[in-house]
């Protein structure tokens, strides 16, 4: 069960340290105790705007992240709080917020370019805060919004044959968008209209006709907004209180506040908390805090490297060890399971395969609900390479189990038919007769003792072979049987031992048909699960593209209004480009994954058969 993750209070989860970011391991540690999807929730925004303010709010606290109270930008990196969250059972809220942008006496761009673009990497909801109204000086300082296609990646390599850019998928992983707008002192007026906060940002988020240099620059980052963001909210905030009393806001109650201040704070909360979703990844996979983690050290990684953090390629480290873990954690079950539910000795092979295919296919199916991105299934060969070998355990465990207590068993039986042949009770005339009669004793006291397993006939035939030399003994001095008789009863006797034979060999060969049957349920079950999630997949992946599709064509239908022909055209290419992934989707059957599957599986399982029939 995930356990809630309770922080005092927040915690540096990326370093500035002269311009470089370092992942702070203690930060990572304790996101990697986090077993719940994570929502995250990251603000960015000019130093001293009061971001921080707004932060402690959604952690429930008055204090926590650092508020500063000079006009020196105080967070450094980028802090992160993890709580429970207030409205989503099971989930936890992770708080990001960043270092102040446009610090002067930081003097360093790139260092805040790279910040705006972890944050929106890394979040489900990203806030950016600004001090005012939506005029051109504020879109003026929103310029990193627009140097996001040099600083993020969405796939490894483009697909140049569309000429489309990389960034037309940004809107496919991107976070929702929420500006804030603070001491806020202008009435939302257009036209002599009213407008709500939402149709204001609409309104300073239109495009201006035209194709100068100051059209294209004015275009750009509205453009940009528009284009890669999902989902934009807007929340307008007064002032709290007067300017001098700003410095001392974290100690300040709600009731020396202005009181439309503290509504809207609330207002803004209440959205968060029921509105922002858990990060995801492509096709719909829920993030916890442990991936949340991995995705942050990935990405500082890379631009510590020099190169541009790339989703797919975080994603590929992401699911290369999320699905080692799966491969370990299905493992764990069906060993768990199998160590609970299987008696040692069963009373056939068949009671034992039984147990291992319901084991089975719970352990495939925890793979499957951790598993994600396995590129050619290599994680799921790996899977049933390892079950072939715990199987193989549990049976030679069986077999061993089997072996000593029938042993054990039939020597306590034969006990007595061991001290009668010692005291030389059959070496009397008719002691061949005595002696067959005590032997039938010790037979069908074998009989009946329940649960022998799969060494019952092999240890009694070894058990006669044990006896042969003595028994013939017996038979050859026994003074009350003819030439003829003895000469019958030996015959009598390989007769039966070529019968046991023979019931010994069936009894192997029954026990590897078994075994491959059981084999060929490991592929069928494989297959059945594998085909199962890849469709589910496959509609989480058309969802994902049909949003992407109506967000793209909900813009062009605005851009007609707008008369931004060139736009146009380039949403027009983007919008064809989707259209075709979406009927690629609908066309491409699971067959032939399944089938390069089905070979894989019958393959590996041919050279464990093999290997099995060799030691049987």
């Amino acid at each position: 069960m995930a356990t809630e993750v309770h922080m005092p209070g927040p915690m540096c989860l990326m370093e500035n340290v002269k311009g470089q970011l370092i992942v702070n391991q203690e930060a990572l540690g304790i996101l990697s105790d986090i077993t719940q999807p994570v929502v995250v929730v990251a603000i960015v925004g000019l130093y001293r705007t009061g971001k921080s303010y707004l932060m402690n709010k959604l952690a429930g606290k008055k204090t926590g992240f650092s508020l500063g109270s000079t006009v020196q930008s105080h967070t450094k990196g980028i802090w992160m709080w993890c709580v429970p969250h207030p409205m989503k059972a099971g989930h936890t809220l992770v708080l990001l917020d960043t270092e102040g942008l446009g610090d002067v006496e930081k003097g360093d761009n790139q260092n805040d370019c790279w910040i705006f673009a972890l944050a929106i990497l890394l979040s489900s909801t990203f806030v950016y805060n600004s001090m005012g109204a939506i005029n051109q000086q504020a879109m003026d300082q929103l310029h990193y919004v627009t140097e996001l296609t040099d600083r993020i990646r969405a796939q490894a390599s483009t697909d140049q044959e569309d000429d489309v850019e990389d960034s037309s998928e940004f809107v496919s992983f991107f976070p929702d968008f929420v500006w804030v707008l603070r001491d806020m002192t202008l009435r939302l007026q257009a036209n002599g209209q009213s407008l709500t906060a939402d149709e204001y940002l609409e309104n300073s988020l239109k495009l201006k006709q035209g194709t100068s240099e100051i059209d294209k620059n004015y275009n750009l980052p509205r453009l940009c907004i528009r284009k890669f963001f999902p989902k934009k909210k807007c929340f307008v905030f007064y002032p709290p209180t007067e300017w001098k009393k700003l410095s001392e806001l974290e100690s300040l109650c709600d009731d020396e506040l202005d009181s439309d201040f503290v509504q809207q704070a609330a207002e803004f909360c209440s959205f968060i908390f029921s509105s922002s979703k858990a990060k995801a990844l492509p096709g719909g996979i829920e993030v916890n805090g442990a991936q949340l983690g991995i995705l942050a050290h990935t990405y500082v990684d890379a631009i510590k490297n020099g190169t541009v953090p790339c989703l797919e390629n975080a994603v590929y480290t992401l699911a290369e060890r999320e699905n080692s873990i799966a491969v370990q954690k299905a493992a764990d079950h069906y060993n768990e399971q199998m160590t609970q539910q299987v008696r040692l000795p069963t009373d056939t092979l068949q009671e034992l395969l039984d147990i291992h295919a319901v084991c089975e296919k719970k352990a495939i199916a925890v793979f499957m609900d951790h598993s994600f991105k396995d590129y050619q299934q290599k994680f799921q060969e790996k899977l049933v390479a390892t079950i072939k070998e715990r199987k193989e355990d549990f049976i030679q465990q069986n077999k061993t189990a089997s072996l000593s207590y029938c042993q054990a068993e039939l020597e306590k039986l034969a006990e007595p038919l061991r001290e009668s042949i010692s005291r030389g009770d059959f070496s009397v005339p008719g002691g061949h007769s005595l002696y067959l009669e005590a032997r039938k004793k010790v037979e069908q006291g074998y009989e009946k003792v329940t649960r022998k397993g799969v060494k019952a006939s092999e240890v009694f035939q070894n058990f006669l072979k044990s006896l042969i030399t003595m028994e013939n003994s017996i038979l050859q001095s026994d003074k009350a049987l003819t030439d003829g008789q003895k000469a019958m009863a030996a015959e009598q006797a390989k007769k039966e031992a070529a019968e046991m034979e023979l019931e010994l060999m069936r009894q192997q060969q029954k026990e590897q048909e078994e075994a491959r049957e059981a084999h060929l349920r490991t592929v069928e079950e494989n297959m059945a699960q594998m085909q199962k999630k890849m469709e589910m997949e496959r509609e989480n992946l058309l969802k994902e593209q049909e949003r992407m599709l109506n967000h793209k064509v909900k813009e062009i239908e605005k851009l007609y209004q707008e008369g931004a022909g060139k736009e146009l055209d380039k949403l027009k290419m983007e919008i064809n480009q989707v259209a075709r992934k979406i009927d690629a989707i609908k066309q491409k059957s699971s067959d032939e994954a399944l089938s390069v599957l089905r070979e894989i599986l019958v393959n590996l399982s041919s050279s464990l058969i093999k290997n099995t029939l060799k030691n049987w």
